[in-house]
């Protein structure tokens, strides 16, 4: 039986690459939306990412709504130093062929969960939460209806736009706090998994080798340098840990866990405090993914990868 999702994305190399990999497994995920939020750029340029990567793709089926402009409470940071003017470089992607669909993203996410079954929905948050944050803040009915939220951001150690944060949970750590307080099943992958799930050099080269363009297309956004050495043995794929979960949860390991969020401004701002060994005697409120089997996840995303144009 496919699980039904949306994933909520700010495209980004590695949003792209996961949301490619949920379009190559049509047979397991039904992806009924993909909304958008500002972040790795500002929210018109995730929009009209989102729609170029759904062309390349050819999955004209999924609606993409546009969402949130900026954060709960702070001015808005990007990542263009990371990727790009336009969040995809070196994808040579052309300009959209079509418009996003009508109606705000926050809404979308909360119809969509409105007319599904209890439990019949799992979230895809790859960006800052705020447009997840939103919707849970408008319509707590919603929340039933929300089997897991699989959500890329945090970490147990460094971060990487602060000292103290993870970029996904600095950008918009009020956010984040409403999620993580929601109640809700939760899988965290934060940067003490991601950062193991380095795509090689020479599977990067692979992909490149595939003779689709969509194997090009991947290969210009991961064969480019990285600032501050990040990915420096390769690429690091943060996001597609989140779709590669959900379809190989077996490469994985994790400890369920209490996790908060920093949401002051200081120098701690979206820092996730992730109480590994208990010591805080509080319920876990997420399954915080520590390990991946990284050579046989890129193997396996790979194969999938080669379906698609």
């Amino acid at each position: 039986m496919r699980e039904t999702i949306i994933v909520d994305t700010d495209p980004g190399q590695d949003d792209a690459v996961a949301l490619l990999l949920a379009f190559a497994s049509r047979d397991q995920l039904d992806v009924k939306a993909i909304t958008t939020v500002a972040g790795n750029v500002p929210v018109a340029q995730t929009t009209a990412n989102a729609l170029r990567i759904r062309d390349l793709g050819e999955r004209a089926d999924i609606p993409v709504h546009r969402g949130a402009e900026g954060p709960l409470v702070f001015p808005l940071e990007t990542a263009e130093f990371v990727c790009g003017p336009d969040g995809l470089a070196g994808a040579g992607l052309p300009a959209p062929a079509s418009e996003a669909a009508p109606g705000h993203a926050v809404q979308t996410i909360i119809d969509i969960c409105r007319a599904a079954p209890e439990g019949g929905i799992t979230l895809c948050p790859l960006g800052p939460l705020t447009n997840l944050a939103l919707a849970f803040r408008l319509a707590p009915d919603i929340l039933p209806k929300v089997k897991r939220i699989v959500v890329m951001g945090g970490a147990i150690g460094l971060g990487n736009i602060t000292p103290a944060a993870e970029f996904n949970t600095y950008v918009d750590p009020h956010a984040a706090a409403v999620v993580f307080g929601c109640g809700r099943p939760i899988v965290m992958f934060g940067l003490g998994v991601t950062l193991q799930a380095i795509a090689s050099h020479a599977q990067i080269a692979c992909i490149g080798t595939l003779g689709t363009r969509t194997g090009t297309a991947i290969h210009g956004m991961l064969d480019r340098p990285r600032p501050g050495g990040l990915g420096s043995d390769g690429h690091p794929m943060h996001d597609p840990c989140v779709i590669a979960f959900l379809l190989w949860p077996e490469l994985f390991d994790g400890r369920d866990c209490f996790v908060t969020v920093e949401t002051g401004d200081n120098p701690l701002r979206g820092r996730t405090t992730i109480d590994w060994n208990g010591r805080l005697k509080q319920v876990p409120n997420a399954h915080v993914v520590s390990a991946v089997k990284a050579h046989e996840l890129f193997e396996r995303l790979i194969e999938r990868l080669a379906t698609l144009p």
